[in-house]
């Protein structure tokens, strides 16, 4: 039986064992953590959830491709908990924006905003409803045959006109001064995110097939280590992989940290990509491109979520909007980044994240790699660094939440060298190649939706292959989860073996 081991329990590596499995494959997963997910994670303090990565989740609605891919790996069926709007924002005189997804609702709340923007409120509005029809564009352009593609060009070419603007460009077009400053920040507080993803993104959640399931994102990842391991996988925890063996450029096992050594087949990883070909591979097979990717990021370069600050409080909050971009009176430096705004998810539409008549506010900050890597060489400054970010943070929140501070229970702040500790990438949510998978570049938004153009393998490197977050550009929990079976499938291609796909008859029929 052919043999594969893979590097780490994300989503990449998940479904690599998975479709493995079904496929007939002998597999193992060593993963350097005690719990599956990676990236895909949440931890709990004194019963609150602060969830670090998940901010939506597409593929609810039953019948479609991506619903079908979900249910195959186990990560579906699940609860989705419904929301009422994708962000709200608010200015420091209490002036409110609602991005509401009920399209004449907020039609009606924009245009009273702004009566003087009507024109582009209506282009703006059409832009969402253009993108809710019936046809599954989505799962066709991830699934489908060569065919089924081509029949999109019909759906994708009256949309064209959306691909020339990013959430910048467009909002600059507002008169109003609020929506002018807002709009830019709807996606993440990236201006430079696609216009285009970003309208599919809030129709889905119209449509229906776009949510948030209960109990976060870490639910997906525990549901598909279940189904891996009724296909008989086996993963072991606590076992970090620290090189990867090869002979005659041909990978053949790995060795983990305690000396042990383990032979297969085939190499899949799962881990960041940069540890995996300069330290687990030892740089040999790098090359100048590759080498481009491998490259740390600019000492100036500030990325989104490289800091959360978690807030476990005593107060209810599901009356409140889901996500609030905050405004300050005054810009204020916050880990380094020049904050006009403070951008945050407020869990009270979903009990199952915080103790009864409790709720968890999750501040989002952006930041520096290399600050923290720096800080977290003197341990005692790295703690008091992050301890002043949660009380400029807290005294900061009390402006919109008065009183917050008495009802605090739990902070916890993450930074970028807590994702490295615990989920082992490079740049935190950001561990993309560099000088490549910018995710608010435009080819890279078309390769997240017809999965071409993707780094699986080595060039000198044969039987190993990349999953996960390294190979995608956009970071999506899907598009990391998609790339364990485009794996496989390469596996199968280059064994003469037949892919499967686990439990499909039962989908059919149920």
């Amino acid at each position: 039986m052919i043999s594969i081991i893979i590097i780490g329990a994300g989503m990449g590596g998940l479904t690599t064992g998975i479709y493995g499995q079904a496929s007939g494959f002998d597999t193992t997963i060593f993963e350097a953590h005690s719990t599956p997910g990676g990236q895909c994670t949440s931890w709990q303090r004194k019963g609150y959830v602060f969830d670090a990565s998940l901010h939506t989740l597409n593929g609810f609605n039953t019948g479609t491709k991506v619903n079908t891919f979900w249910r195959e790996v186990g990560a579906m069926p699940c609860e989705k908990v419904s929301r009422n709007e994708f962000v709200s924002a608010v200015l420091p005189d209490g002036t409110y924006f609602h991005n509401y997804y009920d399209i004449k609702k907020l039609e009606k709340h924009m245009k009273q905003l702004s009566p003087e923007d009507s024109g582009i409120i209506d282009e703006y509005i059409n832009g969402i409803q253009s993108f809710i029809v019936e046809q599954d564009w989505f799962g066709i352009s991830n699934f489908g045959t060569f065919p089924e593609t081509l029949s999109l060009l019909p759906f994708f070419l009256p949309k064209i006109k959306y691909f020339r603007y990013s959430m910048g460009s467009f909002g600059e077009r507002f008169k109003d001064s609020f929506l002018r400053k807002v709009f830019p920040l709807i996606r993440h507080s990236v201006p430079e995110v696609p216009l285009f993803g970003y309208l599919a993104e809030h129709s889905s959640y119209i449509s229906g097939d776009s949510g948030w399931p209960r109990g976060g994102g870490i639910q997906l990842p525990k549901n598909m280590a279940a189904r891996y391991i009724e296909l008989g996988g086996e993963i072991h925890y606590r076992s970090k992989v620290v090189r990867i063996l090869t002979d005659n450029n041909r990978a053949y096992g790995v060795e983990l940290e305690d000396g042990t050594r383990y032979k297969a087949d085939f190499v899949v990883s799962n881990a960041d990509g940069r540890k995996t070909i300069i330290e687990m591979l030892g740089g040999r097979y790098m090359g100048k491109k590759v080498a481009r990717y491998c490259e740390p990021a600019p000492e100036d370069r500030e990325v989104p979520f490289a800091v959360l600050v978690c807030l476990g409080v005593k107060r209810d909050l599901s009356s409140l909007p889901s996500a609030l971009i905050m405004f300050l009176d005054q810009p204020e430096i916050i880990a380094g980044h020049n904050c006009d705004h403070l951008s945050m998810q407020l869990y009270g539409f979903d009990s199952s994240m915080a103790p009864a008549g409790k709720g968890v506010i999750k501040v989002e900050l952006f930041g520096k790699p290399s600050c923290f890597s720096r800080l977290n060489q003197n341990k005692a400054a790295y703690k008091a660094e992050k301890e002043k970010i949660s009380k400029q943070v807290i005294r900061l929140l009390e402006n919109q939440f008065p009183g917050l501070k008495e009802d605090i229970e739990v902070v916890d702040v993450s930074t970028l060298q807590t994702w490295e500790r615990f989920m082992g990438g490079t740049q935190g949510h950001n561990n993309f190649p560099n000088k490549y998978k910018d995710p608010t570049d435009i080819r890279n938004v078309l390769d997240f939706i017809f999965a071409t153009n993707r780094m699986f393998d080595l060039p000198d490197l044969e039987n190993f292959f990349f999953t996960g977050q390294w190979v995608t550009s956009m970071g999506s929990l899907f598009s990391n989860a998609l790339t364990g079976k485009t794996v496989v499938e390469k596996i199968c291609k280059q064994c003469g073996a037949r892919f499967d796909k686990p439990f499909v008859q039962e989908l059919q029929a149920g």
